[in-house]
């Protein structure tokens, strides 16, 4: 098992748990996958697509509960990030933490911390 992170808006999640699927954002949509990162990948992402947006979660995943849906492939840097072909069921999120903007970064949970 690999812990793989989503960021979003509480707002979003909250309209994902009623229908209990996650679509994508509108990003995730135009680029035909969602988009995920692993541990030593999240802080840079919240940094770069999230910095200054409050009212966010951060959601863990397994990434083996995708099965083939789930694809590590170059992004960043050449780095591989998990990317889900498929809808995201609301049921597999392991753990759901509020992201809080602290006026310089986000306030990750105790050992996320890249």
């Amino acid at each position: 098992m690999t812990e793989i992170y989503k960021i979003m808006r509480a707002n979003e999640w909250s309209e994902a748990l009623k229908l209990g699927v996650y679509s994508g954002s509108d990003v995730d949509k135009q680029d035909g996958f969602i988009h995920f990162s692993a541990g030593e990948q999240v802080v840079e992402t919240a940094a770069k697509h999230f910095a200054g947006k409050r009212d966010l979660v951060l959601i863990a995943f397994d990434d083996a509960a995708f099965g083939e849906a789930m694809r590590w492939e170059a992004s960043r840097g050449g780095a591989l990030f998990p990317h889900l072909y498929a809808s995201l069921p609301t049921e597999s999120a392991l753990w759901i933490k509020p992201l809080p903007w602290d006026g310089a970064a986000h306030e990750f949970p105790p050992g996320l911390r890249a």
